[in-house]
């Protein structure tokens, strides 16, 4: 079986290339647009921390 890290870049590679093919995606912008479909299928997969959020037990105090 194929590491995480290749399947995530085999799925990018899938659908920038299906972007290409339905006009979504030009060549020319490939390299931004791949990174951006890689570091979103990554965080997808892998998961990412969570944003910092005050405790829910602690709600803001009132004016």
């Amino acid at each position: 079986m194929a590491s995480v890290d290749e399947q995530i870049l085999r799925a990018a590679k899938e659908i920038a290339v299906k972007f290409i093919e339905m006009g979504r995606l030009s060549p020319n912008a490939f390299p931004d647009f791949f990174r951006e479909i890689y570091q979103t299928i990554e965080e997808t997969v892998k998961g990412k921390p969570p944003a910092e959020e005050p405790p829910a037990d602690n709600p803001p105090a009132k004016e």
